[in-house]
């Protein structure tokens, strides 16, 4: 196991994806992230099922980062409940998760 996390978290669309990993990154709370676009999500709210456009942000991170990086995404997130999963990284590149902290340091 390592110290290293993938997030997922789900967002209306590519633009705010972006300006969502932008920020994350910009406070060291992410290393990276990748937004994949045109993500169909069906799921039940409020009694209902429903069937959206969204986009999938795939975010990289430490551990010791994820709570800071909740609080982050929970403030800039336009859902009420927004999906945010962690995700921890068993094994990887070495150089790779060593950026990953490097990164994420503060």
């Amino acid at each position: 196991m390592t110290e290293a996390m993938v997030v997922l978290v789900t967002v209306p669309d590519a633009d705010k994806a972006a300006e969502l990993t932008r920020a994350l990154v910009e406070a060291r709370l992410a290393a990276c992230g990748n937004v994949v676009p045109g993500v169909r999500s069906i799921y039940r709210w409020e009694g209902r099922i429903q069937d959206d456009g969204e986009a999938l942000l795939v975010l990289k991170t430490s551990k010791g980062r994820f709570p800071e990086l909740l609080e982050r995404v929970r403030a800039l997130h336009p859902y009420e409940v927004p999906e945010v999963l962690a995700i921890p990284v068993e094994a990887g590149n070495e150089a790779y998760l060593d950026w990953i902290a490097k990164s994420t340091s503060r």
